[in-house]
């Protein structure tokens, strides 16, 4: 199988390409991956979204032996999601419903957030199999819609993909049952798709109330953690500044050219 490197078009335009040319495989940008199928999209993963298993067994839709069984049973064949419904576990319409929402979620963020490098492996298929195949121009429709619905609510996208803090000072506030839930899972650690997870939400729906908590001055990305300190190793030189890594190599180097 080749990996076909896409030098030319953004995300958009090669999908939209590719929806043309009928094409089956996985299209890869900088924070997702795109199944096609026919050239209808009938998966896509990013690490910036939860995935159809998280949701589905964080919110007890499918308890977590039953998922894991399922992809044992028939992931080689590319029918995970048929087996959870013939197994009886999942309706089609609950199947449907649940992968719909978490393919709009992650296809969000590999197109907000697709990067320069793009890749086409022709004839790739994704492990669940196909559930229900959408055309690309509805999900690049879709994904505009959310990308204009967050920017009117909160412009700054790396509330989407950072770890976020509480903002220090901000004073307490009426807040809507699912915002203050959402806020209580910020704790300068937890990026959106993490607290997201642990709500066992679709993460559209959190980064919502994660705009409205950061246009209400409640959150903000948390700041870069401090750089590493530096240790003093004296030397014949004089004093020098090395990080401990280094030094401990040196120091090894040393002694094998030494035996």
């Amino acid at each position: 199988m080749t990996t076909a490197p896409c030098a030319d078009g953004s995300a958009p335009e090669l999908l939209g390409t590719l929806a043309a040319d009928h094409a089956t495989g996985a299209l890869s940008t900088e924070s997702g991956i795109f199944y096609l199928s026919a050239g209808h999209v009938v998966h896509v993963e990013s690490a910036y979204s939860p995935d159809l298993g998280d949701l589905l067994t964080r919110s007890g839709a499918v308890a977590p032996a039953g998922w894991w069984e399922a992809v044992e049973r028939a992931g080689s064949r590319q029918r995970v999601g048929r087996q959870l419904v013939d197994s009886g576990r999942l309706t089609t319409g609950a199947l449907e419903l649940c992968h719909l929402g978490a393919l709009f979620d992650a296809a969000y963020f590999a197109l907000t957030h697709h990067g320069t490098t793009l890749r086409f492996r022709p004839g790739v298929a994704h492990w669940l199999g196909a559930v229900r195949p959408v055309p690309v121009a509805t999900v690049l429709h879709e994904s505009r819609r959310r990308r204009d619905l967050l920017h009117r609510i909160w412009p700054d996208p790396a509330v989407d993909t950072a770890p976020l803090t509480r903002v220090p000072g901000a004073g307490p506030a009426e807040l809507p049952p699912r915002r203050a839930r959402t806020l209580g899972q910020v704790d300068g650690a937890r990026t959106a798709a993490q607290i997201a997870s642990a709500l066992a939400h679709r993460t559209f729906h959190t980064l919502v109330e994660l705009r409205r908590l950061a246009a209400g001055g409640l959150v903000a990305p948390a700041p870069p953690p401090p750089p590493t300190p530096l240790h003093t190793v004296p030397d014949a030189g004089g004093t020098a500044w090395e990080e401990p890594d280094t030094a401990l190599l040196k120091r090894l180097l040393d002694a094998l050219e030494a035996l």
